[in-house]
């Protein structure tokens, strides 16, 4: 443009139709005003405030200048303090539940720094209320100076005067207009196309030489070309929504510029439109970007609400499963945190569906426990009662009569479902001893057995010489079935003498291994024979003995069928959900196939233990 005391040139036909493009740029640029994007994107911003302290001296520095603080950060401050208060509630409702609460009657307490959190964003919200409204007060009074600019232009053009005495005149109306900046955006089009029919209708008027027009153009080239270079520098810029709002600005100043030679108005107009064209590209990819993370993040969290929604309680009976699978659930909360926010829409609704299906997972988990509690109190009374009938008896020398006695009570103990666990160890060790202390006395009473078990040692050394003896160029098959057939019959022979007991057992083990190694016989039965030789051992201490290793055998069932039950439920997620690839579900198989064969091999030793209880 040129200085004050220059003297300004008219418009032509040509330079009309490079203003009309400037509107175009204008149009082009604003089609995705940052502030559609600002209040979606909402990044993580735990990390910069760990604590609610510090966000709330954040947002107190920012209520000091709430015109200018900017709202995407007043926003993430926002999310970062309800995250951190939304944790300590749900820890505060879980200390509450544990300590014998329930979910109806949990009171969260009255949070004196969420008081003042809201104290601070009220403030904040009014002064940037206030602010709005000063703002769109100034849009009406500019669009009230513009309208009186454009009817002053219209006098100078229908008044018939000189159009050459009324240049000055002219050129201040003008500069007053550019001066002049924002307007409702509803008038901008029209303020504009008014504006520029009385420019040109008053450049029509002009009669100025062709020195002064080709002064102005140079002037005006000069100033879209450096408008072109900073838009170029744009491209460049790391903050993609910076260089977005500093085009909008470097926009406004092009439209605000006068018309350069005809020859060079293409050219200039479409070097200044590619470097716009590019920093709009590069912001519609920056926001594509983010919401297709956000879309990846509602996937994510959509597969976790359906695993907890998916959940079957009807299959949670016993103490443990409700354990393993309440470690499921805290598990896939804390996965929850990890997850960035889902699109703006979703967010909240995600996070209810969420916190829903959880409440719900441990409502149910307090009922069960509420329950089981009451069955529990029954069953510790019930076990007091066997413990009673126990102790009556362990003092009696009817040997044979108590002996059935205490085996059908120690029968009708496993029926009985367990008890609490502070309650548990003392009230089976009661019961127990009672036992014991009967079979104990037994023993010493029937130590006449010894001769048999003199006979049984002989019958033993002889079937470990018959081991010793078989040939190792044998069939495999004859083999296996020979030495399967020995087992079974040391397993008829009844007890040695306890000194020869270990040396025996070494022997005959040893000569198993050996034989099981050379003729490749199956690992299942290799450990249910030495389960057998073990039982042998266990039963010279008594039934109560058998007794306590089944019991030991059946938790480890329970244990297993739970884990087991677990590892095919996650198969289940995995094989409808999962994109990690083939080899987790292949390890998973892997798992479930060894766990059932232990599983088999589990029961087979508690058949062993009730086939040698009812001999």
């Amino acid at each position: 443009m040129m200085d004050a005391h220059d003297t300004n040139l008219p418009l032509n036909q040509g330079e009309l139709e490079e203003e009309k493009k400037t509107v175009e740029v204008s149009e082009e640029i604003t089609e995705t005003p940052a502030e559609d994007f600002t209040t979606e994107v909402q990044p993580e911003t735990t990390s910069k405030f760990p604590s609610k302290e510090e966000i709330l001296k954040r947002l107190k520095e920012l209520a000091q200048d709430a015109d200018n603080a900017n709202k995407q950060e007043i926003d993430n401050l926002k999310q970062s303090f309800y995250k951190l208060h939304n944790a300590e509630m749900e820890t505060a409702k879980k200390q509450f539940i544990e300590n014998g609460g329930t979910l109806e009657d949990f009171v969260p307490q009255e949070d004196s720094e969420e008081n003042e959190f809201k104290r601070l964003m009220g403030a904040i919200k009014e002064k940037r209320s206030i602010q709005a409204a000063e703002l769109e007060r100034q849009k009406e009074e500019n669009l009230q100076v513009k309208l009186s600019i454009i009817e002053e232009l219209k006098e100078l053009v229908e008044s018939g005067d000189d159009a050459n005495k009324s240049y000055t005149e002219f050129k201040k109306l003008q500069q007053q207009w550019n001066e002049t900046k924002l307007v409702p955006q509803g008038k901008v089009n029209e303020l504009w196309k008014n504006y520029q029919l009385y420019v040109e209708k008053f450049y029509d008027l002009l009669k100025l030489n062709n020195e002064f027009r080709e002064y102005d153009f140079k002037k005006n080239l000069e100033i879209k070309t450096h408008l072109c270079e900073a838009a170029e520098k744009l491209a460049n810029e790391e903050d993609v929504v910076s260089a977005f709002h500093q085009l909008q600005k470097l926009h406004q100043e092009f439209r605000d510029t006068g018309p350069v030679a005809k020859e060079l108005r293409d050219e200039i107009w479409n070097r200044f439109k590619a470097a716009s064209t590019a920093v709009n590209r590069r912001h519609q990819q920056h926001f594509e970007s983010l919401k297709e993370a956000e879309q990846h993040n509602l996937d994510q969290k959509t597969v976790i609400c359906e695993i907890v929604e998916a959940i079957e309680y009807d299959e949670l009976k016993t103490f443990s499963a409700w354990e393993n699978k309440t470690q499921e659930v805290i598990a896939l909360q804390n996965k929850w945190k990890t997850i960035g926010f889902a699109p703006q829409k979703m967010n909240v609704k995600i996070f209810e569906r969420f916190r829903h299906a959880c409440d719900d997972f441990f409502k149910k988990k307090g009922d069960f426990f509420k329950s089981l509690k009451e069955g529990m109190n029954e069953n510790l009374e019930k076990k007091k009662a066997l413990c009673e009938k126990a102790e009556a008896l362990k003092d009696s020398t009817d040997w044979k009569a108590t002996a059935d006695a205490l085996t059908k009570l120690q029968k009708e103990w496993k029926t009985i479902g367990p008890v609490a666990k502070k309650y548990s160890d003392a009230i089976w060790k009661r019961f127990i001893s009672a036992c014991d202390y009967f079979f104990e006395q037994k023993n010493k009473a029937t130590s006449s057995q010894r001769s048999v078990e003199i006979e049984n040692m002989e019958k033993k050394k002889a079937l470990i010489e018959k081991l010793s003896s078989i040939d190792e160029n044998m069939e495999m098959d004859e083999a296996s079935t020979l030495v399967r057939e020995l087992m079974k019959e040391w397993n008829t022979i009844g007890h040695v003498p306890f000194k020869e007991k270990d040396k025996l057992y070494k022997q005959y083990h040893g000569l198993i291994d050996q034989l099981f190694d050379r003729f490749n016989i199956s690992a299942s039965n290799k450990k249910l024979s030495n389960f057998r030789l073990n039982i042998n051992n266990i039963q010279e201490n008594g039934p109560q003995s058998l007794y306590r290793e089944r019991e030991r055998l059946t938790r480890t069932y329970e244990n297993m069928k739970n884990e087991l039950q677990t590892y095919e439920n996650n198969l289940g997620f995995l094989t409808s959900t999962s994109k990690k690839g083939s080899s987790l579900l292949t390890e998973l198989n892997r798992k479930v196939d060894k766990l059932k064969a232990d599983l088999e091999l589990v029961l087979q030793k508690i058949k062993v233990i009730d086939e040698s209880l009812k001999e």
